[in-house]
C-alpha cells in the first residue's frame, strides 16, 4: 500500500512543501514502510494559518453563513468521508496498528456521525438572544466563533479525533489548521479529499502534518484563536504554558489511568461480561486514553477476576492489524513498545505478579507486538497503577468494601474515563457518582456524540462532543442597544 503525499492541503489547493523534507509512517505489522508525506516546516504553518485567517476574516466569508448553509456543507463532507470509508481503515489500521474490524466501528462512520451531529446543532442552536437589562433598555448577547483554531492530533485514533475538533469549529463558523501525528499522517488527506469535494470554501480545512517542530510553531502563532489538542499529558502542559501566556483558549484532551470497579454483586460469566470488559479495557491494543486499566476487584473475589481476565487476554487472537480475526495489533512505534516493555518491567521489579503475557507473542517475529498482559498483586502506589501505559496492560488491585474501592478509583492524578460492573446498575450508578472522573460507564463504555467527553486534574481541560464541546469554539459578545 504505497501512498506518497508530497504536498499539503492549504486555502482549498494542494501547495508545495517548503522543503524536501519527509515523513515516513512505517506499518507497525509488518515494520514496512508505508509511504511517504511532507513534513510541514514553519513556513508551511504560516501560510495554512494565514488561509484560515483569510477564509474567516474575508467580507462574506464562512463566518457570516447562516448557520443552517453551513450544516449543508457539513453533510456533504460526511457523505465524501463515508465514501472513502474503506481505504480510511485500511490507512488507520496499517499506519497505528489497530484492528480492521475496530477500524471499522471506531475511525469510519463514527466520524461522519460527529460531523452530522454538529451539523444538526448548527441548525438547531440559538447563536443570539436578547435580554432585558436590570438598568433598562435591551442586551443582545451574541455567540461568535473564536477565529482560527489550531487542531493538533494523536496517531491512535486520528479520524474521530480530528473530527472531534473540525465538526464543532465548522458547525460554529471557525477555521481549522489541522496538524495530523507524524505516524498517521496519510490518511489525513483523505479528508482534504473530502473537504474538496464536499465544496467545503478554500481555507475552512488547512492540513498540514509535521512533528513537534510544526507543532509548537501553530500552538505559538499569533494569528490562532484557540487550540485543540488530544495527546499526552506532558505535551499538553507545555501548551497549556504557552496558552496561558498568550491567553489564548485552549481544550486538552490528554491521559487517563481509569479505573474499572467491578463490585462483589456482578455476574463474571465470560459469555454475559466478557465482550464488553475486554471493550473498556483493551480497546486498540490499549492504545486509548480512557481505558479502565486500573481493575479494582473485591478482595472475597479477587483470584475469580484474576483468572477471569486472565482467560480473557489469553485467548484474545494477536496478529496483522489488517488480518480479519486479529482483536489486539501491533503497537503503533517501536519507541510505544520500548514504552510498555518498560512498564513491564518495572511491574516485575515492583512485586506484581504477571498471570499472563508479558513478553513478545511466538511466530510474530516482525511487527511491534507485546503480548496481552495481566498483573496481579499489585497495590495502587506502584508506577504500574499510577502512570499512563498505553499498551495492552492490565493490573488488578484489591479492595475492601466501596468505601476504599472509591477511595482507590479517585487516589489518581488521572480523571478521564472509569467504569463500574454489576448486577445492580442503580447501585453501580451510585458507586461511579463518587468517581471523579469526566466520563464513566456502568457495566458499558461508549463516549457518545450527544455527551461530553473530557477529564479532570491531569487528564485535561474542557470538553469535546455534546453541545459542551460547541461552545468551547464561541465567545460570547454583549450588544447594549
Amino acid at each position: 500500500m504505497g501512498r506518497h503525499r508530497k504536498r499539503f492541503y492549504i486555502g482549498g489547493e494542494w501547495v508545495q512543501p517548503s522543503t524536501s523534507r519527509l515523513l515516513t509512517p512505517i506499518n507497525p505489522s509488518t515494520e514496512e514502510v508505508l509511504g511517504s508525506v511532507a513534513e510541514a516546516m514553519e513556513a508551511d504553518v504560516d501560510a495554512a494559518v494565514q488561509a484560515a485567517r483569510r477564509a474567516f476574516d474575508e467580507p462574506g466569508g464562512w463566518v457570516s453563513w447562516e448557520p443552517a448553509r453551513r450544516a449543508e456543507v457539513m453533510d456533504r463532507f460526511a457523505e465524501q468521508l463515508d465514501k472513502r470509508a474503506q481505504t480510511i481503515a485500511e490507512l488507520v489500521s496499517s499506519q497505528n496498528g489497530m484492528p480492521i474490524s475496530m477500524a471499522r466501528r471506531l475511525e469510519i462512520g463514527y466520524p461522519a456521525e460527529v460531523v452530522r451531529y454538529y451539523a444538526g446543532l448548527a441548525r438547531t442552536t440559538p447563536f443570539t438572544e436578547t435580554r432585558t437589562g436590570v438598568l433598562g433598555g435591551a442586551i443582545e448577547v451574541r455567540r461568535v466563533p473564536v477565529g482560527v483554531v489550531a487542531a493538533i492530533v494523536p496517531w491512535n485514533y486520528p479520524q474521530t479525533l480530528s473530527m472531534f475538533k473540525i465538526a464543532p469549529a465548522m458547525a460554529t463558523g471557525c477555521t481549522v489548521v489541522l496538524k495530523p501525528s507524524p505516524e498517521a499522517a496519510l490518511d489525513s488527506f483523505l479528508i482534504a479529499e473530502a473537504a474538496e469535494a464536499a465544496g467545503v470554501p478554500d481555507g475552512v480545512i488547512n492540513i498540514v502534518p509535521g512533528g513537534r517542530q510544526a507543532g509548537a510553531h501553530l500552538v505559538a502563532h499569533r494569528q490562532v484563536d484557540k487550540v485543540a489538542f488530544t495527546g499526552s499529558t506532558a505535551a499538553g502542559r507545555i501548551i497549556a504554558e504557552t496558552c496561558g501566556q498568550l491567553l489564548r483558549p485552549v481544550s486538552l484532551e490528554l491521559g487517563g489511568k481509569s479505573a474499572g470497579i467491578i463490585l462483589d454483586d456482578v455476574d463474571l460469566d465470560p459469555a454475559m461480561i466478557g465482550e464488553d470488559l475486554i471493550a473498556a479495557t483493551l480497546t486498540n491494543n490499549g492504545q486509548t486514553c480512557f481505558l479502565s486499566t486500573r481493575i479494582l476487584a473485591p478482595r472475597s473475589r479477587y483470584a475469580e477476576v484474576v483468572d477471569l481476565f486472565t482467560e480473557l487476554l489469553r485467548a484474545l487472537p494477536v496478529g496483522n492489524a489488517l488480518d480479519e480475526g486479529t482483536l489486539v495489533g501491533p503497537l503503533a512505534t517501536a519507541l510505544q513498545r520500548d514504552r510498555v516493555e518498560g512498564y513491564i518491567a518495572k511491574g516485575r521489579a515492583e512485586g506484581g505478579r504477571i498471570t499472563t503475557g508479558g513478553g513478545r507473542p511466538a511466530g510474530l517475529d516482525r511487527g511491534w507486538f507485546v503480548e496481552p498482559t495481566v498483573f496481579a498483586d499489585v497495590d495502587n502506589d506502584f508506577v504500574l497503577a499510577q502512570e499512563e501505559i498505553f499498551g495492552p496492560v492490565l493490573c488488578v488491585l484489591p479492595y475492601d468494601g466501596i468505601e476504599d474501592a472509591v477511595r482507590i478509583a479517585n487516589d489518581s492524578d488521572y480523571g478521564l474515563g472509569g467504569t463500574v460492573w454489576t448486577s445492580d446498575p442503580e447501585r453501580g450508578a451510585a458507586v461511579a457518582r463518587r468517581v471523579r472522573t469526566g466520563t464513566i460507564g456502568v457495566n458499558r463504555y461508549a463516549p457518545d456524540p450527544v455527551a461530553p467527553f473530557g477529564g479532570v486534574k491531569a487528564s485535561g481541560l474542557g470538553s469535546e462532543l455534546g453541545p459542551e464541546g460547541l461552545t468551547t469554539y464561541l465567545r460570547p459578545q454583549s450588544l447594549y442597544v
